[in-house]
């Protein structure tokens, strides 16, 4: 009898703290984010280094620095090198953060805790209740107008965490997707241009077209630009995807944007197709909610697309559910080299 009490007791034990890690969360993202404004990971080199002169070169309190990295040290960012030793040091997810790391997350973590996540979060039972956004309520607009007439800096965090998100998964999309029938493939909302890039460097036989919206073609990767190392198989067209998308390719690829109202995202494929050629390939490149290997994460960029554009992640049905509303054909999921899948369906040759 005393063992089993002492088992139910330690599950019950283990439930109460993994509801107050839960609960506490917040705490997490927050350390996170002050971390790499405070440019720590930086200024942590090769060797450990002592919160005294971390202070020092990041400008805070040495004995509150060494809280805030004990408390992400527990989460296995930084390592204390004895307890209580204030002597810090990297580790696998540390190194992250750092300006200077291949695929590096740093402007991930500060969009994820941009200005307006405050303001929306505590909004969510709203959301949940009423099934929409909160940020048009909080600033008077839709989300990306917001974000570029009130919040430039945040619009900035935004595209270069897109630029590093792309960084970490365009290579696993370029080696799934297949080209080898194909000519020509238009990156469809592609901001800068990474996954395209990627793209014409693994298939030399095809030539691309990037669209995106005006501000953001207009940092377009200089090797896709006049002059640029793939300017002779490479093209530039600035548009509204949910207006028109006056660009013709054997295949269109539509990276992580799919993610507003089913409305908006029917639109979005419609207006590929409009310019289409019957045949024409439109290939999808998002998390699945019912397939992802990140379920904790698929799941809380669900609730934040409920938040700022009422949107979701889906899962393969609704897609199949997509494509067919927009006229297309589906015709399979691949999943790449990642947590992302390949969501294909075709132009019909007779439009219905």
């Amino acid at each position: 009898m005393t063992t089993h009490a002492n088992a139910e007791s330690e599950t019950r034990l283990r439930a109460e703290t993994r509801i107050r890690e839960m609960a506490l969360s917040v705490a997490v993202a927050s350390a996170l984010q002050v971390a790499v404004k405070l440019g720590v990971a930086d200024a942590i080199g090769d060797e450990d280094a002592d919160a005294r002169d971390l202070g020092l070169a990041v400008d805070a309190d040495p004995g509150t620095l060494a809280r805030l990295l004990r408390a992400l040290a527990s989460h296995d960012v930084f390592e204390e090198t004895a307890k209580g030793s204030g002597r810090f040091r990297h580790t696998e997810l540390s190194k992250l953060l750092r300006a200077d790391a291949p695929g590096g997350m740093a402007d991930m973590v500060l969009w994820a805790g941009a200005a307006w996540t405050w303001d929306a979060w505590p909004r969510l039972e709203q959301a949940v209740r009423g099934g929409k956004p909160v940020v048009p309520e909080l600033y008077g607009k839709d989300f990306f107008s917001y974000l570029k007439e009130d919040a430039g800096a945040d619009a900035q965090v935004f595209n270069r965490a897109m630029t590093q998100a792309s960084e970490l998964t365009s290579r696993a999309v370029a080696d799934t997707l297949d080209l080898e029938d194909a000519r020509t493939v238009a990156d469809i909302g592609g901001g800068h241009g990474h996954l395209l890039r990627t793209i014409l460097e693994r298939h030399p036989h095809v030539s691309g077209e990037l669209f995106d919206l005006p501000a953001v073609v207009a940092g377009a990767d200089a090797a896709l630009r006049a002059g640029g190392a793939l300017a002779e198989r490479a093209g530039v067209t600035a548009g509204d995807c949910l207006h028109e998308v006056p660009v013709t390719a054997d295949v269109y690829v539509i990276k992580q944007i799919l993610k507003w109202d089913d409305e908006r995202s029917v639109r979005v494929l419609r207006n590929v197709a409009a310019n289409a050629r019957p045949g024409a390939r439109i290939v999808v490149v998002q998390n699945l909610a019912d397939l992802s290997p990140e379920p904790r994460v698929t799941t809380a960029m669900d609730l934040f697309l409920l938040l700022n554009v009422g949107g979701r992640e889906h899962d393969k049905g609704d897609f199949e559910d997509l494509f067919r509303r927009a006229g297309l054909e589906f015709t399979g999921v691949t999943q790449a080299r990642s947590a992302l899948y390949l969501i294909e369906g075709r132009v019909p040759a007779a439009r219905p």
